[in-house]
C-alpha cells in the first residue's frame, strides 16, 4: 500500500537538491582535520581519493538505483522494507537515527568551535553550550517551514562556505609558509592512526543515502537522483583534494592540525582576513549540515507512524509547508541530550551504527533483485545479481574495520564497541515493543 503525504507547496528542483545532498554528506572540508594529524598529508589525500572508489561510488550506484525504482517519502527505509521485510525495515530506521543521534551533536560541536576561533570570548564557559542549543532551534524552525526552504537555503550556504576554500587553495599553491608554521624537515608524525583516519574520512564521506528519504518532495525523482549521485561525488571529492593538497604543498606542520584546523591554516597563509572568512564558512557549513540532516532524518518517523510503527502524533504535518513538525522537534530534543561527547567519538560510533544501515540498504538491493526482479528500475547497477553482489564487499571490508577500531576507542571504562551493540541490540527490542502496540 502505497502511503499519500500532505503535498508540499513545492518541490526541489536538481540543483538546490544537489547542495542539499553536498551538506548531508559533506559541508566542505570541514571534519577533515583530525584525517590530517593522523595519517599526514600523503596518507591523507591517500586514504581521501580512495575513500570515495570503494565507500562513496558503491553507495552513490545502489542509490542510485533504489532511488530511481522506489523514489517514495522515507526513501532508504521503504527500499528495506520491501526488499528484506518489516522487521529489517525497522532495524534500518532504527540504526539511522541511532546513528544520528552521535552524528547531528557533531555540527552544534563543530559550530561552537569555529565560532571560538573567530570569538573566543563569545564561546567560554556555558555560553558555549547554550549556543549550540541555540543553532538547534534556528534549524528547526527553519525546517519546519519545508524542504524547499531547505534546499533554497543549502545552494546559497553551499556556495558562502566554499569561497573561502577557493581562495586558500590558490595561496597554498602557490605559496609556502615560514617561521613556526612551517613544517620542520621530516618531522614525523606525533600520533598515527591510519584505521582512525580511515574512518574519519568514511563519515566524511558518508549520507548518499539521506537524499532519499525526501524523494516525494522532489522534481523528476526517477531521473534526477541518478544524475545527482554523480555530480555529488565529484564534487565532494574535489572540494577535499584541493584544499588538502594546496596546504600540503604550502609546508605546514601537519601535527599542528586539530578540529577547527583549517583557521590557523588560513592564519598562516593568507592572514587574519583568510582565518575570519573560514571561521565564518566553518559556522555556516555546521548549520547548513545539520539543516539538510534535519530534513532528511525527520521524514523516517513520519513514514513509520503512517504505517503504523510509530504513535500517530509523528505523523502530523504543518499544512502550509507540510513538514513533519512533531517529528522535526522531537528529533532536535534527542539530538541535544548528546552534544557532550568529543568529536573523535562520537565519529567513530556515528560510522559503526550508521554503516550497518548502509550495509542493510546494500542488502535490500539483492533483495529486491532476487524478489522483485521485473521492477522497473531507470538505473541499474551493472553486471546483474553479481554486481549488487560484489558492490558491496568494500564497504563491507571498511565496515569490519569500523569494528576493530571502537574496539580500541575507550568511552568511560567501556569500549566504543560495547555501546555500539548495546544501541544496535536495542532495535529488536524496540521491534517487538511496536509490534505489541499495534496488536493491541
Amino acid at each position: 500500500m502505497q502511503i499519500k503525504y500532505p503535498a508540499p507547496r513545492a518541490k526541489l528542483a536538481l540543483l538546490p537538491l544537489i547542495a542539499a545532498t553536498f551538506l548531508m554528506v559533506s559541508g566542505g572540508p570541514y571534519g577533515l582535520e583530525d584525517v590530517i594529524s593522523m595519517t599526514g598529508y600523503a596518507g591523507g589525500l591517500l586514504i581521501l581519493l580512495l575513500t570515495p572508489l570503494v565507500w562513496a561510488a558503491p553507495t552513490g550506484m545502489m542509490v542510485g538505483e533504489l532511488a530511481s525504482a522506489i523514489p517514495e517519502e522515507g526513501g532508504f527505509y521503504i527500499w528495506v522494507n520491501r526488499g528484506l521485510g518489516k522487521f529489517w525495515g525497522f532495524q534500518e530506521v532504527w540504526l539511522t537515527m541511532a546513528g544520528s543521534i552521535f552524528e547531528m551533536a557533531l555540527y552544534p560541536t563543530l559550530f561552537v568551535d569555529y565560532l571560538g576561533h573567530f570569538a573566543p570570548a563569545l564561546t567560554a564557559g556555558f555560553r558555549g553550550p547554550c549556543i549550540g542549543l541555540a543553532m538547534i532551534a534556528v534549524c528547526t524552525v527553519w525546517n519546519i517551514r519545508g524542504a524547499k526552504s531547505v534546499g533554497e537555503g543549502s545552494l546559497a550556504m553551499s556556495l558562502l562556505l566554499l569561497a573561502p576554500f577557493a581562495v586558500l587553495t590558490v595561496i597554498g599553491f602557490l605559496h609556502k609558509v615560514s617561521g613556526p608554521a612551517a613544517q620542520v624537515a621530516a618531522k614525523p608524525l606525533s600520533h598515527v592512526d591510519i584505521i582512525g583516519g580511515i574512518l574519519v574520512a568514511m563519515w566524511n564521506y558518508m549520507g548518499w543515502d539521506n537524499a532519499s528519504t525526501i524523494a516525494g518532495e522532489v522534481e523528476q525523482p526517477r531521473k534526477n537522483y541518478p544524475r545527482l549521485m554523480w555530480i555529488a561525488i565529484l564534487l565532494v571529492t574535489v572540494s577535499y583534494l584541493l584544499p588538502v593538497g594546496a596546504v600540503s604543498h604550502s609546508g605546514l606542520d601537519p601535527n599542528s592540525w586539530s578540529t577547527g584546523g583549517w583557521v590557523d591554516a588560513g592564519r598562516a597563509l593568507g592572514g587574519n582576513w583568510l582565518a575570519a572568512a573560514i571561521s565564518i564558512a566553518g559556522i555556516i557549513s555546521a548549520i547548513g549540515v545539520f539543516n539538510a540532516l534535519m530534513m532528511s532524518f525527520s521524514r523516517l518517523p513520519l513514514v513509520m507512524a503512517e504505517q503504523g510503527a510509530l504513535p500517530k502524533v509523528f505523523s502530523r504535518v504543518y499544512k502550509p509547508s507540510g513538514a513533519p513538525w512533531v517529528a522535526i522537534v522531537v528529533c532536535a530534543v534527542a539530538w541535544a541530550g548528546c552534544m557532550f561527547l568529543g568529536f573523535e567519538k562520537l565519529v567513530i560510533l556515528d560510522v559503526l551504527i550508521t554503516g550497518l544501515s548502509i550495509m542493510l540498504e546494500f542488502w535490500a538491493l539483492i533483495g529486491l533483485r532476487i524478489r522483485e526482479p521485473k521492477l522497473h528500475r531507470p538505473y541499474r547497477v551493472p553486471g546483474g545479481l553479481l554486481g549488487t553482489i560484489l558492490i558491496g564487499l568494500p564497504p563491507l571490508a571498511l565496515m569490519v574495520a569500523a569494528g576493530v577500531r571502537n574496539h580500541a576507542e575507550k568511552i568511560g571504562s567501556v569500549n566504543a564497541l560495547f555501546v555500539g551493540c548495546l544501541f544496535i541490540a536495542a532495535g529488536p527490542l524496540f521491534y517487538f515493543l511496536s509490534t505489541l502496540r499495534r496488536a493491541r
